[in-house]
């Protein structure tokens, strides 16, 4: 198993999908690669996140 360049669906940037995370999907069962790079997949996750969750 070697990192492998991948390219993100929404900012078109290329990001490295290293041995390590590889391993970590295969131990979780994740069948498909990421398709969105680490700022992409942190900007959507705040997206979707309740502004005043705690109000």
């Amino acid at each position: 198993m070697e990192d492998k360049t991948l390219t993100c669906k929404d900012c078109g940037n290329s990001f490295v999908f290293t041995v390590g995370e590889q391993k970590f999907y295969k131990e979780k069962g994740f069948d498909n690669e990421p398709q969105r790079c680490a700022d992409c997949r942190r900007a959507r996750k705040a997206q979707r996140r309740p502004e005043n969750r705690f109000r």
